[in-house]
């Protein structure tokens, strides 16, 4: 998902998102990045992430990200 990858290389150009595995467990990403992220997704894909959805298991990889968009976009 380009357009997610995108968001994640303005917020943090300096991360390889496509590599790395453990962007939550491995202190990658903090608490602002993980806030403007869900504003990047919800602007960008016109979805609203519920608050219980924001937990690290569903930011801890571009794929997790990626299936939570997915989630709301198929809601």
């Amino acid at each position: 998902m380009e357009e997610l990858l995108n968001i994640l290389k303005n917020i943090r150009s300096d991360v390889d998102f496509e590599k790395e595995e453990s962007l939550i467990d491995g202190n990658v990403l903090d608490s602002f990045d993980i806030v403007t992220i869900v504003n990047g997704m919800e602007e960008t894909f016109g979805i609203e992430i519920k608050a219980s959805d924001i937990i690290p298991e569903n930011f801890n990889t571009v794929k997790a990200m990626t299936e939570l968009v997915e989630k709301y976009r198929n809601a």
